[in-house]
């Protein structure tokens, strides 16, 4: 009996200090996945989310170095932007683009052609006059309503699964950008500090409970967010999404 007991106590601490080394290893992992992105998260309801396209010029912001100029000379102050979905060469917008509630770009509803922006299901992502951010494929967008809209492709999670043309193991990697939108209504703005393929970009929406996320481009993105001391001011880019306050 008094080996059995010991046996025991020697079972429960080998168990107990295994669980504990695999908590901390669990913890590590997140923390280390964590370190591979740039996130934002922002309740629209409080924030002022916009996009912006053309200046009073009509010449292309391009960059957050331009816009936040741009803001500031508005009384404005610049607290996050990344390019918002993809362009064509004179850096139009690719598909729908709608700014304060005008419908500037309509949506692109061609189902095969090449490139990710038709990799279906492509989505939009879009701000309603109440301040509502919603996701949601293309076909099923209606614009009643709507005060800010981008399209861009693929989706990454529809109904909280990933797109089905992912693959786990692939090879192609980017710097990619995207956004979601959290059940609690706020939304979550991500880029990749490193090279990322679709499988693993869209996981990291998944695993933090977005049902519904699209990506906005790769290789070429750029995300400027000082409060994270992230800056990027440079990029050539179409639209751009912002948030903004108001400067005292």
């Amino acid at each position: 009996m008094k080996y059995f007991l010991q046996f025991l106590v020697t079972f429960c601490i080998c168990s107990c200090n295994q669980t504990s080394n695999s908590l901390n290893q669990i913890s590590v992992e997140n923390k280390d996945r964590e370190s591979l992105f740039v996130t934002y998260k922002v309740n629209p309801s409080q924030n002022e989310i916009s996009l912006y396209w053309k200046d009073d010029s009509e010449d292309n912001f391009g960059n957050a170095k331009k816009l936040s100029q741009y803001l500031e000379s508005q009384g404005s102050e610049l607290l996050f932007s990344t390019n918002g979905g993809m362009y064509l060469k004179d850096r139009s917008p690719q598909g729908l683009y709608i700014e304060k509630g005008e419908v500037i770009s309509y949506l692109d509803t061609i189902s095969s052609a090449y490139g990710n922006f038709y990799m279906q299901p492509n989505g939009v992502f879009y701000l309603t006059n109440s301040n509502e951010a919603k996701l949601c494929k293309s076909l099923d967008f209606n614009n009643d309503n709507v005060k800010y809209a981008t399209q861009s492709g693929p989706m990454l999670i529809s109904d909280g699964k990933l797109h089905p043309k992912f693959q786990k193991e692939s090879k192609s990697k980017f710097v990619r950008n995207g956004v979601g939108v959290l059940p609690s209504g706020e939304v979550l703005f991500v880029q990749s500090k490193k090279t990322i393929n679709f499988y693993d970009f869209a996981t990291y929406f998944k695993n933090k409970d977005c049902k519904q996320a699209l990506y906005l481009d790769g290789f070429v993105s750029r995300t400027y967010l000082p409060s994270k001391n992230w800056i990027q001011l440079d990029g050539n880019f179409g639209v751009m999404i912002a948030v903004t306050k108001r400067l005292e």
